[in-house]
Order: C-alpha cells, then structure tokens, then sequence
C-alpha cells in the first residue's frame, strides 16, 4: 500500500482533473465572489461579504494543490487518508447551504453531496488499487 501512483495510471490522471477543477473553482470564487457566490450556493454578497467568498476560493486552490502534489508526489495510503478527509469540507459546505437558504437551493446541496461521494470515491479508489 505504500507505493506510488504512476503516470500510466487512469486513477492518476482522475485526480489531476479532479484538481484542476478545484483551482479554476478557487479562482472563480477570487476573481468573481459574485458568481463563485451562486455556483457555491449562497446569496451574492456585498462589501466585506466577498471577503468569505474569496476565502473559500483560497479553501478551494488549497484543496487543488495538495490533491495535485500528494497524488504526484506522495503514497497511495496518504492520498487516501487525505482524500478520505477532505469529505468533511463538503459535508460542512451543506451544512452552512442548508442554514443559509432554508434548503431553497436543493440542486447546489446536491453539488456539494456529489462532491463529497467523488471524494469518498477517490478515496476508495486509491486505497483498494493496484499498481499497473
């Protein structure tokens, strides 16, 4: 289980794409709080309201980077634990959605649950691979 993703491997490049996708949500989210605001699934914020939202864009680059060096550089096993951890963030995220809409956004409380399942699944499919 200590081995390392290789570079022929699907799974390697699932989590690249996986990663990419988290640090163009992560620049969205910086560059235009209002309409990381509405894919997050919260109300547009004002003034300093942005500031969360950008930090959540932060949050979300974060997420990129270590997903992107841990599956590059790092073992099977830490990949997992790490992956398996990070369901947390989503399930947080529908925690928060769920408080602030009063569940008026179902469609983005299913984005946050389907990210939490890929994280899990990610997780699952790192620990239980093999090497090709």
């Amino acid at each position: 289980m200590s081995e390392r993703l290789s570079l022929h491997q699907p799974i390697t490049w699932v989590l690249l794409c996986m990663a990419a996708c988290f640090l163009l949500l992560g620049v969205i989210f910086i560059s235009m709080p209002t309409w990381g605001a509405a894919i997050f699934g919260i109300p547009a914020p004002s003034g300093s309201g942005e500031a969360y939202v950008r930090a959540l864009g932060a949050r979300d680059a974060a997420v990129a980077l270590y997903i992107a060096a841990l599956t590059l550089f790092s073992t099977r096993q830490s990949l997992s634990i790490v992956l398996g951890a990070t369901v947390l963030i989503p399930l947080c995220d529908i925690v928060l959605i769920a408080i602030i809409t009063e569940f008026a956004a179902p469609w983005t409380l299913a984005l946050h649950a389907g990210s939490a399942l890929c994280f899990a699944g990610m997780a699952l499919w790192v620990r239980l691979g093999r090497s090709a």
